[in-house]
């Protein structure tokens, strides 16, 4: 047991994140629905907190935060079990569309009161 609990510490076995949309592709100001999908690990783990950012990403491979948004939480994450948090998030009206040169990902973390954090990114199109 102390084993697996030091090598969730350093990421092996500790909790997993994904963050499921209803759709990839959105317009200007457009709400974005899912949820995060949450696995437990081989150990339970105290939830400290979801952050969720909206990242654009250039052709030089610039990123700028558009929107973030932080979810605090004290659950347990408890061992192999499958949790499902609900995800909205609303999209500014004056967001450009996508293009070869311009992109946009969701970057999600997934923090812990101890361990390292679960992370997941998710790409979307915006389009006029």
């Amino acid at each position: 047991m102390i084993l697996r609990k030091y090598m969730s510490l350093l990421g092996i076995g500790s909790a997993k994140i994904d963050l499921v949309l209803n759709k990839e592709t959105y317009a200007p100001g457009e709400p974005v629905h899912g949820h995060f999908l949450i696995k437990g690990g081989t150990i339970d783990q105290q939830l400290k907190r979801i952050d969720c950012d909206l990242i654009a990403i250039d052709n030089n491979g610039s990123e700028k935060v558009i929107n973030s948004k932080t979810i605090l939480s004290s659950a347990r994450i408890i061992s192999e079990e499958m949790n499902q948090i609900s995800f909205a998030f609303q999209l500014p009206d004056s967001v450009p569309a996508s293009t070869d040169g311009l992109t946009y990902r969701f970057h999600t973390k997934l923090a812990f009161n101890e361990g390292a954090s679960s992370r997941d990114e998710d790409a979307i199109q915006i389009i006029n």
